[in-house]
């Protein structure tokens, strides 16, 4: 080995071990996982994340949405018009504020997600399964405090629970 490429190679050897770098890889085996398991359903993680935030709040509107994933409004506007093209949402005018639309599963969103179930399960037990109990719960825990600490930084707003950000 050349004196030149030792430099190169130490380069790439911090590259590699940077977070950035193993999150980026992290999250694109996520999604080839998670869309390996879930293509019989015909769903992405963002799809799933959007119609399991609208099981839980029925007649969301489209801001509240996007917070509630920590997408940008752009991301969910994208993911609602393919939803609302297979018939798996609907939007209506908001009850409190005509201006504002109010989003729900449809019947076949709901029987979607029912069916769904299986192969999501599949993906996070695959996604887990090189790591023990101990290491999973690890991970969760570094993640969650990660995320929580650099909010600050997001491009795009998380609120999880609408309610509990009003809250003093």
């Amino acid at each position: 080995m050349t004196q030149s490429l030792v430099p190169a190679i130490d380069q790439l050897t911090q590259l590699y071990a940077r977070p950035g770098f193993l999150l980026r890889r992290a999250h694109q085996i996520s999604a080839a996982v998670f869309e390996d398991e879930c293509r019989q359903v015909g769903l992405t993680p963002a799809q799933f994340g959007v119609l399991s935030v609208l099981r839980a709040k029925p007649g969301i509107d489209q801001s509240s949405l996007a917070r509630a994933l920590g997408f940008d409004k752009v991301t969910v506007l994208r993911v609602l018009r393919g939803l609302e093209l297979r018939g798996l949402i609907t939007r209506n005018a908001a009850v409190a504020s005509r201006r504002n639309l109010s989003i729900s599963l449809s019947a076949e969103g709901k029987a979607l997600l029912t069916h769904a179930h299986e192969p999501t399960e599949r993906a996070y037990q695959r996604l887990m399964a090189p790591l023990n109990m101990e290491q999973q719960a690890q991970l969760l825990s570094l993640l969650q405090t990660l995320t929580r600490g650099l909010e600050k930084d997001a491009r795009a707003a998380f609120v999880p629970n609408e309610r509990d950000a009003e809250k003093p």
